[in-house]
């Protein structure tokens, strides 16, 4: 597998996903290695002449007057993690720490935090054997940074607090040693380096994005799967409709649409059974492609915040200046979660209305609720239900988390992004939406067995296929949790939507 290149410039979010979902091992560049040695001199001089620089021969927070001694920097960082890992609720899943522990490399590496080679060699070690710190995804303001939660992950490279290694759950010390790694004793300023940034916000975020991007992609194939099932008019998706709309994303999605329908014995003419279909049919290029533009925009804060210095205080070398400020402040990605939140809850509320309208026969020409009995069994009645429910649960999810701001620090730090919390939140509204097109997908397939699967175009009858290798056609009634579930987690994890592309042709 390919060695991810971590830099401090370049890494992209598939960088991260690769590293996170596949396991990927990364590696520093040599001139990264180069910045951070030369940054930890100039720390270590600034101890040596006794120089008041915050977090290093300070206290944090309100405690930014009180001196300490340089006999004292190393065990203030020590007390600092040990004071700090106070983080709450359910631990991060793996790939969120694999992603959390890359990122926060990556941001030593740039070479203004002032972090010794050795701790940055033992964080990169950690990932690359598979010791997963336990960090506890509560407890967060989002400023100064991710304090809480990546104290854990601090905690970890000292030997103590928890880790997970090969499957089981084990101290921190256990878990090194079993890795054949050994904890190191933090330094002046190496503390404050690990916690103080945005890289819990920042891993949750970029992972969330990531499958954000995956189900934009494949609500398109299954509305167009709806759209076929619907007898639906695909001259809404006609480029002369959209070029004079010209929306970038607006104007891709209807082209998806037009290669995923090509060659359809199913879609209809206008006036051939109506004139013009509902809004959830007709304006899919509009509201799919106004998601898209979401995405767009938080892809460029996801690729600058991937890639930036988010500690404090900052060394800069070449100015021979340590500058405290406040890059550890989560706006960003705060206001990018939460905007992730609004457009991707909207792709769920559009595919709740096209289940709608497979199961309602008041909506189509199809039987009630898709029964193949109907009145006897229920059909797909109730997975609408399950669809709404959680659609309606995104609405309150989707309310913006970055509007809200509790002081900390005796007021000290006194305006909070709330960045964490609205990143967690955007991870369960994504994890919703994959269900709500799960049960469109479902219901879509049940709906081609009505209207002939053999009628489809090349590119649905793919994805109807790949349905149909996981999900039996629902013939009498039977639960289908486990088939939501499933499907759910097939259009996250993004490998149907290579195999439909290899007969539509590339989507955007």
């Amino acid at each position: 597998m390919t060695t991810v290149m971590l830099d401090g410039v370049q890494v992209t979010a598939q960088d991260v996903a690769q590293v996170a979902f596949k396991n990927a091992p990364v590696a520093l560049a040599d001139e990264a290695w180069q910045r951070v040695k030369d940054c930890r001199e100039m720390v270590e001089e600034l101890v040596r002449t006794g120089k008041v620089v915050y977090g290093v021969t300070t206290g944090f927070g309100k405690f930014s007057d009180v001196q300490i001694s340089p006999e004292d920097a190393a065990q203030l960082q020590v007390n600092l993690i040990r004071s700090h890992a106070c983080a709450v609720g359910k631990p991060m899943e793996i790939p969120a720490v694999r992603a959390l522990m890359m990122l926060r490399a990556n941001a030593l590496s740039k070479g203004y935090s002032g972090i010794r080679t050795e701790t940055l060699q033992l964080l990169i070690d950690c990932l690359n054997h598979g010791v997963h710190p336990v960090v506890p995804e509560q407890g967060s303001l989002g400023a100064s940074g991710d304090l809480a939660p990546l104290s854990h992950l601090a905690l970890v490279l000292m030997g103590e607090g928890e880790a997970y290694y090969q499957g089981e759950r084990l101290s921190g010390g256990a878990a090194l040693q079993k890795a054949g790694l050994t904890p190191i004793q933090l330094q002046a300023k190496e503390g404050l380096a690990l916690i103080n940034g945005t890289q819990i916000m920042t891993s949750i975020g970029t992972l969330t994005f990531v499958k954000a991007e995956r189900l934009a992609k494949a609500a398109d194939m299954i509305a167009a799967l709806t759209v076929e099932c619907l007898r639906g008019i695909p001259e809404a998706f006609s480029e002369e409709v959209h070029r004079v709309r010209p929306y970038p994303e607006q104007i891709g999605v209807a082209s998806n649409l037009r290669k995923l329908l090509a060659g359809s014995k199913l879609t209809t003419g206008q006036g051939e059974i109506r004139v013009q279909d509902a809004y959830s049919l007709r304006c899919l290029p509009q509201v799919h492609g106004a998601s898209r533009q979401v995405l767009s925009y938080v892809a460029d804060k996801i690729s600058i915040e991937i890639n930036s210095a988010t500690d404090n205080p900052l060394l800069f070398l070449e100015e021979g200046k340590v500058i405290s400020g406040g890059n550890f402040h989560g706006q960003p990605i705060a206001f990018a979660m939460d905007f992730l939140k609004i457009g991707m809850s909207e792709l769920a509320n559009i595919s709740e209305r096209r289940t709608e309208r497979l199961v309602n026969p008041a909506l189509s020409e199809l039987p009630a609720f898709l029964s193949h009995n109907p009145g006897m069994e229920s059909g797909m009645m109730i997975p609408q239900y399950v669809a709404a429910s959680l659609v309606s649960e995104n609405k309150v999810l989707a309310h913006p988390a970055s509007v809200d701001s509790i002081p900390s620090s005796a007021n000290q730090e006194d305006h909070v992004s709330m960045g964490t919390t609205a990143a967690r939140h955007a991870a369960q509204v994504i994890d919703n939406v994959s269900k709500v097109l799960a049960i469109e997908l479902i219901c879509a397939g049940e709906a081609a067995e009505f209207v002939g699967a053999d009628g489809l175009a090349p590119a649905t009858r793919k994805l109807y296929d790949l349905l149909r290798g996981i999900v039996a056609p629902v013939l009498t009634d039977r639960s289908t949790s486990d088939d939501i579930e499933k499907v759910a987690a097939a259009l996250l994890e993004g490998e149907w939507i290579t195999a439909v592309e290899n007969i539509s042709g590339e989507l955007m």
